[in-house]
């Protein structure tokens, strides 16, 4: 809150009050001139006691101690500054009654009590002021907190996607390239037909890869391009069978999601398998949940106390999955009889 706001709130808040007491005063005794002076005294010290009660809250970091470090603060400072305000307006009282400015009836009750019971009613409108600042400080930290927090959250996002992008495109991008500057004499249509692939995968890559969420049958185009660039760098020894369930149409996926399975299904079990094999692509649908296995010849053993992943991508893909694949998403690999399964299952 801006210093010009906090004044007009504290002038406000505290002229009402003044106003009020006045109000009550006259409904059983007139009021005279004195007693409006007393109140608006007693209003702008009030206004006094509390900018001082803040200023001491925020230069001690009141918020950033203990709950127990707060709750004495907040018993001990307001009574302390209720007394000065009314040792303070006891003075202007004096003052103005020595001056001759000021006479009060002589009826007026006086004495230790009628301090104490002052000074008591003046606590109660600081710890009453106390509570609703520090409320408001409390609230605010929290909203300040939670942006910084979504702030983050968005950092770190931003930098996994270019995590993945380094992690995918060099050494495939390279292999591409490599391959069509081959197959440009060899097969010129071929070799156009798979410029337009490759294109179709990096502007995948560009434009989606910033969503939480992209519909299956984009990201299946994707991946049959990829497939088909990776087929012209392995030749035959790369093989892709497909079982897409139809009943999966209209499902979304986290962006490169299947790529990335696909991807590391080539690297770690075709590109490593003498003779190379067959990478299966399974997707399914049962109910809401959407079920993706992709198989791939090889061996895999977790290390013990590893987490149940190979490579960087996988272990990003679990944490996208825990944001963008709903509840009980996951991500599992499994291997018997020289092949390796990485299912993953989401919401649909």
């Amino acid at each position: 809150m801006t210093t010009g706001r906090r004044t007009a709130l504290q002038a406000m808040v505290w002229s009402g009050y003044v106003a009020i007491s006045l109000g009550m005063l006259a409904s059983y005794q007139p009021v005279s001139g004195p007693f409006v002076f007393v109140m608006a005294a007693l209003g702008a010290l009030l206004w006094g006691a509390t900018e001082g009660l803040r200023a001491v809250a925020l230069r001690r970091a009141w918020l950033d101690g203990s709950t127990r470090l707060l709750l004495l603060r907040l018993a001990l400072w307001p009574p302390l500054m209720a007394l000065a305000v009314q040792a303070a307006l006891y003075a202007l009282n004096t003052a103005g009654i020595a001056l001759g400015l000021l006479s009060f009836p002589a009826s007026m009750p006086r004495g230790w009590g009628v301090l104490l019971g002052y000074t008591a009613n003046t606590a109660i409108m600081l710890w009453l002021w106390m509570s609703v600042w520090l409320g408001v400080q409390t609230l605010n930290r929290w909203r300040l907190g939670e942006i910084a927090k979504w702030r983050a959250e968005t950092a770190a996002r931003e930098l996994e996607l270019q995590v993945l992008r380094a992690q995918i495109n060099p050494h495939f991008l390279f292999n591409a390239l490599n391959n069509l500057r081959a197959l440009i004499n060899e097969d010129p249509a071929r070799a156009r037909e798979m410029l337009s692939r490759l294109s179709n995968t990096l502007r995948h890559t560009l434009q989606h890869s910033a969503k939480e969420r992209v519909p299956l049958a984009d990201e299946l185009a994707v991946v049959r391009d990829y497939v088909a660039l990776e087929q012209l760098h392995h030749e035959e020894r790369l093989r892709v069978a497909w079982q897409v369930d139809p009943a999966t149409q209209g499902t979304s996926v986290p962006p490169m999601l299947l790529q990335l399975l696909v991807e590391n299904a080539i690297k770690h079990g075709v590109a490593r398998t003498p003779g190379g094999g067959v990478v299966d692509i399974r997707i399914a649908r049962a109910g809401d949940r959407l079920r993706i296995a992709v198989d791939n010849p090889g061996h895999w053993k977790p290390e013990p106390g590893a987490p149940t992943s190979t490579g960087l991508g996988l272990g990003h893909l679990r944490e996208r999955l825990a944001r963008a694949g709903g509840k009980g998403a996951d991500c599992r690999i499994d291997a018997a009889d020289g092949r390796v399964t990485v299912s993953v299952e989401m919401a649909a």
